[in-house]
C-alpha cells in the first residue's frame, strides 16, 4: 500500500546516523546538513502534486518587464548611468519574484501544524535550526523557477545578459540566499501570529514597503535622506545590488559584492536562530 508523505515525515527526519558517516563533531555536522536536506527535499517534492503554482507566480514579473519596464523605459527620467531603464529594472524584478514567493511560505507551517505535521517534527530528534534551514533551502530552489523565467523574459527584451558561469554561480547565490532569508522571516512571522488570516494580512503589509523601499525599480541617488536610512536596512537592497551586478553585462554594484553576501548571509543565520528558538511556539 502507497504510503502518504505525512505518514513518511517520521522516517525522513528520525533515521539513524548512516554507516560510514563521520565520527566526532564532523558526524553531528554531517547529519546536520543530512537532515536539513531531507526536509528540503519533503518540501521541493510538494511542487508535484502543484505545479501550477509556479507557473502562475511567472505572471507578475513578465507584466513588470512588459508593461512597466518598456513605459517607464520611454521616459528616460531615471538615471541608470549606462544601462536601459529595462536592463536596470531586470535584477530588481528578479529579486522582488523572490521575495513574494518567499515572504507567504510561512503560510505553509500553519498548514503543517493543523494536520499535526509539526508536532511530529518537534518529538523527532532534528534539530529545530535544521527544521527551519531546510525549509529556507526548499524556497531558495523554488525560487530558482522565477530566476530562469526572468532571464528568458529580459533576454527576449534585449536586456544585455552576463552568462559567464562565474556570473550565473553568484546569481543562483544570491537568489537561493535573498529566498531562503525571506522564507525564514516569513516562518518566523507564522510562529508568532498563528493564524492563516492573519499571516495572510501581515505579509501583505510587509511585501510593497519592503519592495519600493529599496534599489529594486529606481537607484538611492534620487531618494529623499529619510528612505536611504530605510533602504541601507532592507536585506532587499543588497540582493538587487548583488544581482544588478552579476546579472548584467557592465553591471556595477553600489555597494560591493562582498557587503551584499556577507549582509544576507548573516541576516539569514540570525533569522535560523530565531526561528528555531521560535518555532515550537506554532503549537502553542
Amino acid at each position: 500500500m502507497n504510503r502518504s508523505p505525512t505518514a513518511a515525515t517520521p522516517s525522513i527526519v528520525d533515521r539513524e546516523p548512516v554507516a560510514g558517516a563521520p565520527v566526532g563533531s564532523a558526524a553531528a555536522a554531517w547529519q546536520f546538513v543530512a537532515k536539513t536536506m531531507a526536509i528540503a527535499n519533503m518540501e521541493v517534492r510538494k511542487l508535484r502534486h502543484d505545479p501550477m503554482e509556479l507557473l502562475t507566480r511567472a505572471i507578475q514579473p513578465l507584466l513588470w518587464l512588459l508593461i512597466f519596464g518598456q513605459v517607464f523605459g520611454r521616459l528616460h527620467a531615471l538615471p541608470t548611468g549606462d544601462l536601459t531603464y529595462t536592463e536596470f529594472l531586470a535584477p530588481g524584478i528578479l529579486a522582488q519574484s523572490v521575495l513574494f514567493v518567499a515572504i507567504f511560505y510561512g503560510i505553509s507551517v500553519i498548514w503543517e501544524r493543523d494536520l499535526g505535521i509539526v508536532h511530529k517534527f518537534l518529538v523527532s530528534p532534528t534539530p529545530r535550526a535544521a527544521l527551519v534551514l531546510g525549509k529556507a533551502v526548499s524556497a531558495g530552489i523554488r525560487a530558482l523557477s522565477q530566476a530562469l523565467i526572468v532571464y528568458i523574459a529580459s533576454l527576449a527584451l534585449g536586456v544585455r545578459m552576463n552568462l559567464t558561469p562565474h556570473a550565473l554561480l553568484g546569481v543562483l547565490f544570491f537568489v537561493m540566499t535573498g529566498a531562503a532569508l525571506f522564507a525564514t522571516f516569513s516562518l518566523i512571522i507564522a510562529s508568532l501570529v498563528k493564524t492563516r488570516e492573519r499571516f495572510m494580512g501581515i505579509g501583505q503589509v510587509l511585501t510593497m514597503p519592503l519592495f519600493f523601499a529599496s534599489n529594486a525599480i529606481y537607484p538611492t541617488s534620487i531618494m529623499p535622506d529619510w528612505l536611504k536610512w530605510i533602504v541601507a536596512i532592507n536585506p532587499l537592497t543588497y540582493e538587487v545590488d548583488g544581482l544588478r551586478a552579476l546579472m548584467l553585462t557592465g553591471g556595477e554594484s553600489a555597494l560591493g559584492l562582498g557587503m551584499d553576501a556577507l549582509v544576507l548571509t548573516v541576516t539569514l543565520a540570525f533569522l535560523v536562530g530565531v526561528g528555531a528558538r521560535l518555532y515550537p511556539r506554532i503549537i502553542v
